[in-house]
């Protein structure tokens, strides 16, 4: 009987990935933990292993294809199964979206690579209703509505409401369709009901003063939004400066892409999924939903420049990859360790300091921005640091990091040099509330003790969540950062 495999869930609740590319074809013999499959997840890209052996018998989703955790994607079964089976990727679906896929056997399902096991479905037994006599005909139609009272009162005294209020006032219907009418009032005017079809006014239905802030509202007219158009997340129904902002970016995209003509064969229409898709989201999650602070400094790098030359030359780091960025990064956990607060998450009841750093490094790749991060980097030895952070970029730009090297980060260092830039303003990235920006070192007129020299100098630039780091605190953190690329002799106290 073949068997089925469905796209596991890879990366702790990822809901969907793409099919890259398949490494079987339909007929070839395939072991246990034998790859079959290429996908792309929001987070990395990942070799699923076969948990079967046998024949494919069937691709049953093209390359290319986004699919949801759980979708059927290969058949696996005997030669004998495959002599008869489709050959390409899809072929199941060309015959009908009513075609029942077949099902492996309970006592085969899978151990290897599987991914959750879905709930099994109840279905409520189908009681049949009276057939009709032999010489009673069909009706034509839904039996005649009896006559009703009009309107909401007419509904609810006809209703359990209107059969227990009846019986409490002694069985007079005209008390408990007053008492009905009364609730129904109350009911539409708070929104709960609906007003029956055919009875909607001819207007629009009047729209309710939206509740914002004073700023809000101020806002709102400046960008000649209005309120009502807005859905709002804050407490009790209110609209808050992210809601708006969030709700204008909208209109925004909205705006461009109607301006864009279908048939504009100049323009390139590149699909958001993937690495992409998770880029976009928790950047716009971060930036409106997190008050960012920022803070810059220039730093004489002149002696981190020279111990990073001395580190090369020692024999203790021959073959390993050493670069200012490796002092930046214990820098930061030196600095973090001083000010603990900036290796922080937020949420609405409570502030979560953590006192392990997990340290995130963003890279850029073909597929896009990544931030892989190095687990308990605090208790790395310098060296061990700088395996680390080669591994970790290495891996990153070749795409095969997995989700879990991307999961629960503290801070973030974005390195921004390698492509000439000076400082920028980074956002924070979501559940952390630090992230530090390392600019290109350049050598620069500096004044040192009266006189101007040439010097190695950078620009260090932080973004902060300003629920939990304020400016004084921020300040301090990136000073420390500072002092430690000007002197890097001060790691050894």
């Amino acid at each position: 009987m073949p068997q089925i495999f469905e796209l596991p869930d890879v990366g702790e609740g990822l809901t969907e990935a793409e099919i890259l590319a398949w490494r079987v074809a339909p007929g070839e013999s395939v072991r246990i933990n034998q790859v079959l499959v290429e996908i792309e997840t929001a987070k990395s890209v990942v070799e699923l292993p076969s948990p079967y052996a046998g024949t494919v018998l069937e691709l049953l989703v093209p390359e290319g294809r986004t699919v949801e955790v759980g979708t059927p994607i290969i058949a696996v079964g005997s030669p004998e199964e495959a002599a008869s089976a489709p050959a390409g990727p899809g072929a199941a679906g060309d015959a009908g979206e009513g075609a029942a896929q077949p099902a492996a056997a309970e006592d085969s399902r899978p151990l290897v690579g599987s991914g959750p096991k879905a709930d099994p479905v109840r279905r409520r037994r189908r009681v049949p209703g009276p057939s009709p006599t032999a010489g009673t005909a069909p009706a034509a139609g839904p039996p005649p509505e009896p006559a009703r009272p009009a309107g909401w009162s007419g509904r609810l005294a006809r209703g359990p409401l209107g059969a227990g209020l009846s019986a409490g006032l002694g069985g007079g219907l005209g008390a408990a369709q007053e008492l009905a009418g009364r609730a129904a009032r109350i009911a539409e005017d708070r929104g709960v009901w609906r007003r029956p079809r055919g009875e909607e006014p001819a207007g629009p239905p009047p729209r309710r003063p939206a509740l914002a802030k004073p700023p809000v509202r101020m806002a709102a007219r400046d960008l000649g939004i209005d309120l009502a158009d807005v859905p709002a997340t804050g407490a009790a129904g209110q609209i808050t400066k992210q809601d708006l902002l969030a709700h204008a970016a909208r209109l925004r995209e909205q705006g461009a892409r109607r301006a864009v003509p279908a048939d504009d064969a100049r323009i390139e229409r590149i699909p958001v999924r993937g690495v992409r898709k998770a880029t976009a989201q928790n950047m716009v999650r971060s930036a409106f939903g997190a008050p960012h602070a920022s803070v810059f400094v220039d730093v004489d790098a002149t002696r981190t420049m020279e111990f990073v030359r001395r580190l090369r030359a020692s024999p203790d780091y021959e073959g390993v990859k050493v670069t200012p960025l490796l002092v930046l990064a214990k820098a930061v956990l030196w600095a973090v360790e001083r000010h603990p607060q900036v290796n922080a998450t937020w949420t609405d009841e409570e502030i979560l300091v953590k006192h392990f750093v997990h340290l995130g490094i963003a890279a850029a790749t073909p597929r896009g921005l990544m931030v892989p991060n190095l687990k308990d980097a605090q208790d790395l030895s310098l060296r061990e640091l700088a395996e680390g952070l080669e591994q970790l970029t290495t891996t990153a730009r070749a795409g095969r990091t997995q989700p879990a090297d991307m999961q629960n980060g503290t801070i973030t260092i974005t390195n921004i040099g390698p492509l000439g830039l000076d400082t920028g303003t980074p956002i924070i990235n979501p559940g952390e509330v630090a992230i530090i920006a390392f600019g290109s070192i350049k050598q620069k007129p500096w004044v040192v003790d009266g006189a101007v020299v040439p010097r190695w100098v950078t620009t260090l630039g932080g973004s902060f969540d300003h629920r939990v780091v304020d400016g004084d605190l921020a300040g301090r953190f990136t000073a420390d950062v500072a002092r430690i690329l000007e002197e890097p002799a001060l790691l050894l106290d």
